[in-house]
């Protein structure tokens, strides 16, 4: 129970990574806060862990909405009198090549991918000080790493949250708050789901442990993040790409 009594948010988490680490969380006694847009798939869930025992609720947030993510925030606090952990995982994808990208493609992903890191963790970050005690995981990306054909708006997003993870964990350490972020390789989920056959099968052959992510994989390193074992780490960036890069 290496979460035990802590109240984690998870953006994204209706679906695929963050549904893996809502349940995960929960299993090591985690409350643990739905955060989506995808109200319908966000509230079955949450209807499943209440089912099961657990402390859990659904809230529907667009994290580029300024005032929606600080809604957030209070509504969290009122229900549970704390915010431990923000789990950063909300993230879109609209690939395109840079001269067939359009500006709504950009400003689409830039939104959500970086933007809305932004908004949900200043939301946060006053609840976390007033407590001397927070864990920020953040979500990048391999591509935000080394780069990616057809994906300027994404890397660029990616490569941005790795940025203000650095740069967050040296303005929060000293108040109790520590910044990180996860760089997922190619992952199973319904975003790879539109990358073609054959570019997923290459990327397993040139994966050394022979398989493509799983959504838990990066679920459990977000758990590791979060607990008290990872406490003195702080502005790191974890891949998770079964040394896909190295």
């Amino acid at each position: 129970m290496r979460l035990k009594d802590k109240v984690a948010i998870i953006t994204g988490g209706a679906k695929g990574i963050g549904k893996e680490t809502a349940w995960l969380f929960l299993d090591e006694g985690a409350k643990v806060v739905v955060a989506d847009t995808e109200r319908v798939a966000g509230e079955a869930l949450v209807q499943e862990m209440q089912a099961m025992g657990g402390a859990s609720f659904f809230c529907s947030v667009d994290v580029t909405d300024e005032r929606q993510t600080q809604d957030m925030v209070e509504s969290v606090v009122q229900r549970f009198g704390q915010v431990d952990i923000l789990i950063n995982n909300a993230g879109i994808t609209s690939d395109a090549l840079l001269t067939k990208i359009s500006s709504e493609q950009w400003k689409k992903v830039i939104a959500v991918n970086l933007t809305g890191v932004f908004n949900c963790t200043k939301a946060i970050v006053p609840v976390m000080a007033a407590q001397g005690y927070g864990r920020i995981i953040n979500a990048s990306s391999v591509v935000g790493l080394y780069g990616n054909i057809g994906q300027t708006n994404y890397a660029a997003t990616k490569a941005g949250v790795i940025g203000l993870t650095k740069s967050w964990a040296k303005e929060l350490g000293k108040r109790g708050i520590t910044v990180n972020a996860v760089a997922p390789g190619f992952i199973v989920t319904d975003m790879t789901a539109k990358v073609p056959e054959k570019v997923l099968k290459l990327m397993e052959e040139k994966t050394p442990v022979g398989r493509l992510g799983q959504v838990r994989d990066v679920a459990y390193a977000y758990l590791f993040l979060a607990s008290e074992e990872a406490g003195y780490i702080n502005g790191t960036v974890l891949s998770v790409d079964g040394g896909l890069v190295v």
